[in-house]
Order: C-alpha cells, then structure tokens, then sequence
C-alpha cells in the first residue's frame, strides 16, 4: 500500500478509528462535496477508497472554507487536519473509513479540475457513460474505484503466478519483441526497418518458437508474462495486443504440465481471491466435446448434453430429417427440461439462431401428458413416443430442440441454443466447471477450401503417425494438444510440442509449404532441432481472460489499462494514426492511393 510522502502521511482508504485524536496529512482528489448548514463535506479519494472531510466555521480557517466553496470534482487537494470518531448515530457502513472524518485545518490545491467530459464519482444506480466516450477519456474513466480494484487484482494474480512457476522451479526469461515473420495463422504486425530497406521484423502473436528453442537450449524450465500481438479481424471481446502467461517445459508429458498449469492457478486463486479450486481439473477428449457440447469449450454449468435422434427420428416420413440423414447428416438435439413453456414466439426464434450459426435451421417439439406437439412432432409415432421418454428422458413440459444436417452445421448451433435457452430458464448452476479439452485434430479441414489448416498451431506433435502416414491422410491425425476450459471460455491452450524434424517437415508440407519455403521460414528451429532437442511441452494462459472471469468483469477492456475498440482504434490517444512524408521515405516506403500524414 502506498506509504508515507513529501505530500500525505497515509493513503486515503487506510484510516481507521486508532488513528482518532492525531493531526494527519492526506492528499488526493475530491470525489463529491457536498454543504449542510454552515459545515462544508469533501470526499477525498485516492486508489486505496475514500475519506470525508469536514470544514466547520469553527475550527477551519475562514479562508480554507472560502476555497473550498470553490473546489469542482476531481481537484486534487493535500490537507492537514485532526482525525475525529464520528459520533455512533452519523457512522457510515458503506465507506471503509466510515468511522472517522478529518476536521480540515489546512488545505493546498494542488491542481485543478477542468469541468468533467464523463463523471468519475458515478452515483448508485445511474448509468455508465457510453464505452465509447469513456476510451475517449480513459484516464478519468481508469479513476474509478471499480476498474481499480479491477487492477489491484490483475496485479496479485500477476505476482501469485510468477511466485508459484518460480517455487516450481520456472525461469522468467524474456524473448524479442523484433522477430522474423513465421506464418502461424494470424496476420502479423509488421515493422518497416530503417537500416536494411525493404526488409521487415514482425511482433509476437506468441513466443512460441523462442521457449521451444529455449527447451533446446537446456532451460528446462520457462515461463514469461509475454506481451502478444495479432493483426486479426476484431470480436467483441478480442483485442490486437494481449497477455499471456507463457510456459514451456521439458522431458515433460501431458500429465506434467497439467499439474503445473493447476498448481500454479491453484495459488492465484487462493492468494488473489482467498478461494480454493479443486485439482486436478476433470478430462474430456475433443470427440467427446464436440459430441456431447457441439463445441471445443463446454460449459459443464449446464447439465444438457446434445443427443443423436436420427435414430428413433429418422426413416418415419418426416422429409425434413430424412432427407438430412440421407445426405449423410444426423438428426441432433437437446431436451430442454421446463421448455415447453417458452411462448411460441420464442420457439419460432430458435430456427433464426440455428441459421445464423449456419444450420439450415431448428425444429422442435413439446412433450405433453397427452403426446408430442410442434413442427418436429410429426416424426413421432407409435414407436419413436415411448423411446423418446424411457430413452432419451422426455417429460410431460419438456421441450425437444433439433438441428438437422451434417456436424459442421448442426454443433455450433446446438452449442448456441444449448447456451441461450440455459440461461433463460435458470438452468445454468452457479460455481465454477474446470475442464481439460484433449485430442484435438492435428488438422481440420478450410471451410472454404478445404485444405488442411493447423487446429492449434503447426508445432504441435501428432499421436502416433509416422511422417509417410501424415502426408496420406492429414485430416485423420490426431494430435497431443490441449485447451483448458472454464465456464465455456478457453483459458489456456498448449500442446506437447513436435520434436522430431522428419514429422516437422511433414506437418508443414501438408500445410502446403515446400522444402525450399521450411527452410526460409523455419530454417533457424530445424537447425537448432538437429542438435538434440528434448521432448517439451507447455501452454499460454490469457492473463486478461482470466483476471476478467476473477472479477466477474463483463469485458476484457475493462481489466485492460489502455484497450482498443473493436475496430482496433485507441480512442484515447488517437491510434494508428498517419505519418509524415518525410518519415516514411526514411523508412524506404511509399504509400499507394492514400495521403501519408493522414488520419482516414
């Protein structure tokens, strides 16, 4: 906590009721101030909370009252005064400092205020200022005590991380932030360079080939809090420039980086949070997720697991799911407990959910004492109505959600509806549900070419192929890479790495590069992998997702100190904005059908 200084001997939030009867010094910014008669009130503020004080006619200097008439939010002030027990009838409960107040007998002004583009001391049940306006002003928005608290925390788990990698046994070592582009998924920030025209160094989307190349160089044991940076097409809660606990390991298997990766949020929960999570994390292979969840990263909160009905669905006359799983789809879907009480209206919308996550679109049924009722009944028979309740689970109210088509259409929109409708009706159990998400695809097929693309990233090791077998039939490899999950958002992601330079080469190849292109872009790791290279592994946590979920925050920005827009644009400082001439011939470049020195 902030100590003693030239300006104020305690912080604001750390008086207390001993320190009643002492003549302090405090310094910060008024909150609110608010006059009761004669007497004149200031919340003073600084990071640690708040303090009143008091301005009374009697004991304040006439012309200290006079300039704090004057006093607008957000002066900064340093004053000098007794600290006195509030009377047990005007204690306040809600202010840590409640008990106390300062009667005022000094005051400097340090700074003053121009008058507020958006409020700092925003009053109990109003509204934020728009996002927007308030990454225009972020200084004055980052004065909250809510987004600071939301720092104080991100700075504990910080430190709880290094200290527990550092127990077992991690080095921090710090790896280029100028590096040579090597193509892993993501577009790269590129930075011209001065000296050698025409040539580029790229920004780190992670440092993943500097900690494999480290476990080459017999750190066993790595860790980085590693800025990361990627030039890709903005989400809601994705930002260009991120951070990432960055671990590697070597003679390690998957086991091994499990325990530590746990160990290690073990003790940034208990020290951060003074909450305790239980170890070891549960496992689900990626076919099991996929199946059962219709995605990568489940939420294991909600009990509802998706089920294949082409079974006792199909072949009964309905076109619909028939002809789906003629085409070599499948009839999927999710009994919705409670659901059949959703107002038509709301049924209607699920078909324009599913075909908006690319589903051709979302059938359903009510299950009644009586039968079955909705579009999808007409599947239902003598025979399907009995095994859809002993089978399957449906009860009287309960509602049938179906989806039909082949996997890459019917999981994402299962997941999404499976998400939605949980939520509406309460079905989503309070807690947290840790998961580990293991046996990815080596490769998953374009959408819109269908060729082979890495499912995590080219580094990783492939189980048991060899590289003959790889180049046959990439899109059938398994892989040892891994994704940890909590409350169906990804944490972490890492892998058992690929160390072995025939396979290398051979993941690369199907990846559509040739001989002479591995050895331009990757030549440097193949080198050092000919020299003895470790079996290793590790993983990147998201420090800003995870400090997010710690703090219940609902965006990423608002655990980030200077965040973009979704459209990449610092508001705050106006970035990226344009260059001069002069400067970019300086840097050998000419820019083609746009003005340099501009900002559109």
């Amino acid at each position: 906590m902030p100590g003693a200084t030239h300006y104020r001997d305690v912080a604001c939030g750390l008086i207390d009721a001993s320190w009643a009867g002492k003549t302090v010094r405090l310094a910060g910014w008024v909150h609110r101030r608010r006059d009761q008669g004669g007497v004149k009130f200031i919340l003073l503020r600084d990071r640690t909370g708040l303090v009143q004080l008091a301005f009374e006619p009697e004991r304040t200097p006439a012309e200290v009252i006079a300039a704090a008439a004057k006093l607008t939010p957000e002066d900064v002030l340093s004053i000098r005064g007794e600290v006195e027990a509030r009377p047990a009838g005007a204690v306040n409960p809600e202010m840590a400092t409640g008990e106390i107040e300062i009667r005022v007998r000094e005051m400097d002004v340090l700074a003053s205020s121009d008058p507020l583009p958006i409020l700092v001391a925003v009053p109990p049940g109003e509204d934020l200022p728009s996002e927007e306006l308030r990454l225009r002003h972020r200084v004055l928005d980052l004065r909250r005590s809510e987004l600071q608290q939301h720092f104080v925390v991100r700075h504990l788990a910080t430190n709880a991380a290094r200290a527990s990698l550092s127990q077992q046994g991690f080095l921090e070592v710090e790896t280029p932030f100028l590096t040579r582009r090597t193509p892993e998924g993501a577009r790269d920030y590129l930075v011209p360079s001065r000296i050698h025209h025409g040539e580029f160094y790229a920004l780190p989307q992670s440092p993943q080939l500097y900690k494999q190349l480290l476990m080459v160089a017999g750190f066993d044991r790595y860790f980085q809090v590693a800025r990361c940076l990627r030039d890709e097409d903005l989400r809601a809660d994705r930002q260009p420039e991120f951070t990432q606990i960055d671990v590697e390991m070597a003679f390690v298997a998957e086991d091994d980086i499990f325990a530590a990766c746990e160990r290690m949020l073990v003790d940034m929960f208990s020290t951060t949070l003074d909450r305790s999570i239980p170890v070891p994390f549960p496992r689900m292979t990626w076919a099991e997720a996929t199946e059962s969840y219709g995605t990568d990263k489940p939420d294991l909160r909600i009990d509802w697991r998706i089920q294949d009905f082409s079974g006792v669905l199909g072949g009964r006359g309905f076109g619909i799911l028939d002809a789906a799983i003629a085409a070599g789809g499948r009839a999927r879907g999710i009994v919705v407990p409670g659901g059949a009480s959703l107002s038509r209206s709301r049924l209607d919308a699920l078909n324009d959910t599913a075909r908006a996550e690319g589903a051709k679109g979302a059938l359903w049924m009510k299950c009644t004492e009586d039968g079955f009722t909705g579009p999808a009944a007409r599947a239902v028979d003598e025979e399907a109505g009995p095994i859809l309740r002993s089978d399957f689970g449906l009860t009287a109210g309960d509602l049938l959600v179906l989806v039909a088509g082949p996997d890459s259409e019917s999981s994402p929109s299962l997941d999404v509806l499976r998400r939605q409708l949980s939520a509406e009706l309460g079905a989503v159990s309070e807690g947290e549900e840790w998961v580990w998400v293991t046996d990815f695809p080596l490769f998953e097929a374009d959408p819109e070419t269908g060729a082979p693309a890495a499912s995590h990233h080219p580094f990783t090791m492939p189980v048991d192929v060899t590289p003959e077998a790889l180049l046959a039939d990439p899109l059938s490899v398994r892989s040892r890479a891994y994704d940890l999950v909590l409350n169906g958002t990804e944490l972490a992601s890492g892998s058992i790495r690929c160390h072995e330079p025939a396979l290398q080469r051979a993941i690369l190849e199907v990846l559509g590069m040739t001989p002479e292109q591995v050895d331009a872009r990757f030549g440097f790791l193949l080198e050092a992998f000919r020299y003895g290279v470790p079996p290793h592994g590790g993983f990147a946590l998201g420090l800003d997702r995870l400090v997010a979920l710690m703090v219940n925050a609902p965006s990423l920005r608002d655990v980030i100190a200077f965040p973009k827009t979704t459209a990449a644009r610092g508001l705050m400082e106006g970035a990226p904005s344009g260059v001069d001439e002069e400067l970019l011939a300086d840097l050998g470049i000419r820019l083609a059908g746009k003005q340099a020195g501009t900002d559109d």
